[in-house]
């Protein structure tokens, strides 16, 4: 089954962060599940498994027992929250350096004064900054490290947890101006669980086709107040109209900069994609041909 033309702009776009909240998938389950969406429907537009560093040892062992990573060994993004030390990530990271089952991806923290003790790991790193003056400092610090050659991509919060409010259009078009401005690559984490922006049980919730179009005008030139306005768009057929028209190039530029993001549910926003006929499911069946 072929893949529609624009598919690439959704390739391995979404992380698996089943194990977070509100998810809270048991590790073992999270990583049976995984693999077997590494073969399934939607596998072109799925990236790595998040997983808490503090599990490492549980990941290796899981890891080692499920005989599908001897082919291809299992992916992971190694997550320890911001503000929490930085030496179990730095554990973590030793621990799995010379695992055959397991291949680590990327280490992702947040900003702090200790975050550059994870560039030791020689694994790219992922850097969570804060709002106002602290996100200031953080994309500078960044942008010093990527120009020491580092592999750094900043990251944001766009969901509310019980210690972050919810970004609104105005909080997140800022993030987008700064670090596409700084030159930076970055992912996102929480709540971008829907195709386009809208209310959901109540709350209000960013969708994934306004953070690609609103990058895509950032990379342009576009402002804070203008990637807002993108940002709030409620119109699916404005957003994908939009979208689909993007070259080759302009999708390229776009995934440069916005690399990826975690979604618990990682099958939520694929399914309304595909459903807005942005991306195909594939049948696994083929894939072996």
């Amino acid at each position: 089954m072929s893949r529609t033309p624009f598919a690439p702009l959704f390739d391995r776009l979404v992380d698996d962060a089943a194990v977070f909240p509100p998810g809270l998938s048991p590790l073992d389950v999270a990583v049976r599940e995984h693999l077997e969406r590494r073969t399934g429907s939607y596998a072109a537009h799925i990236g790595a498994l998040l997983v808490p560093a503090s599990s490492a040892d549980e990941l290796a062992t899981l890891a080692s027992a499920d005989p599908r990573t001897s082919q291809a060994p299992l992916e992971v993004s190694l997550v320890v929250r911001p503000s929490a030390p930085v030496q179990p990530l730095v554990d973590a990271l030793t621990s799995l350096r010379d695992h055959d089952r397991v291949l680590v991806t990327a280490a992702e923290l947040g900003w702090s004064d200790e975050w550059r003790h994870a560039l030791a790991a020689e694994v790219p790193v992922v850097v969570e900054v804060g709002l106002g003056d602290e996100q200031a400092r953080g994309l500078d610090d960044i942008a010093a490290a990527v120009d020491e050659e580092h592999d750094v991509t900043a990251k944001f919060r766009t969901g509310a947890t019980p210690s972050w409010a919810w970004p609104d259009e105005q909080v997140l078009g800022g993030f987008l101006d700064a670090v596409v401005l700084h030159g930076l690559s970055f992912k996102l984490t929480g709540g971008l669980h829907h195709a386009v922006r809208g209310t959901h049980a109540g709350e209000p919730m960013h969708g994934v086709l306004n953070v690609l179009l609103a990058t895509h005008e950032a990379l342009h030139g576009a402002e804070q107040h203008e990637l807002a306005g993108v940002l709030a768009r409620h119109d699916t057929e404005v957003l994908v109209t939009a979208l689909s028209s993007l070259d080759a190039d302009d999708a390229e530029r776009v995934r440069g900069s916005f690399v990826s993001y975690g979604c618990c549910g990682v099958l939520d926003p694929l399914t309304e994609l595909e459903a807005l006929g942005l991306i195909r499911a594939t049948d696994p069946k083929e894939q072996h041909r």
